[in-house]
């Protein structure tokens, strides 16, 4: 993983009534760090939507947790043209952690709408927001390594978020 990417695995407790899990803990420090959430946002977006690419300069982290339907998750580091993906879903909840420097976004690939909640660590400025954006399918986004491998068939070509999978 990419410097700063946390996954952490959320422990869903079932019983008869259904299930309880928590989603954020102030003491989860091998996820925050330093870092305290000051505000949840929750998107909504339909199957196939792709939202990407953006980053935050000043400092913003992104935690996301898909609450409905699946992810294809991706962070970019430029620099060093590394690319991780993680898909994420509601059937196993996790936390992915996006450190804002990286170029991120993400794929509905699941057949449903999906939600996703975030926590961040700066509140959303308006007049002056911690955004920067490319478009989705920029051709400048070309990785040398998707999850630390350089033999994957993705590397060295722009990258495609409608690659099939098992191709």
């Amino acid at each position: 993983m990419l410097d700063g990417i946390v996954i952490k695995s959320l422990k869903r407790r079932v019983d008869e009534r259904g299930f309880f899990v928590e989603l954020m803990r102030s003491d989860w420090k091998e996820l925050l760090r330093d870092e305290d959430s000051v505000q949840a946002n929750l998107s909504m977006s339909y199957p196939g939507v792709i939202r990407a690419w953006h980053r935050h300069l000043k400092g913003q982290s992104d935690n996301f947790i898909v609450l409905k339907g699946a992810l294809k998750i991706c962070a970019y580091d430029e620099k060093a043209q590394e690319l991780d993906e993680i898909i994420s879903n509601d059937l196993e909840p996790k936390i992915v952690k996006i450190p804002g420097h990286y170029w991120h976004g993400f794929k509905v690939i699941s057949n449903e709408p999906a939600l996703l909640l975030y926590f961040v660590n700066k509140l959303y400025n308006y007049e002056n927001p911690d955004e920067e954006r490319r478009p989705w399918n920029d051709p400048t986004v070309t990785p040398r390594l998707v999850n630390g491998r350089s033999d994957d068939p993705r590397v060295n070509e722009p990258w495609d978020w409608n690659y099939p999978p098992y191709k």
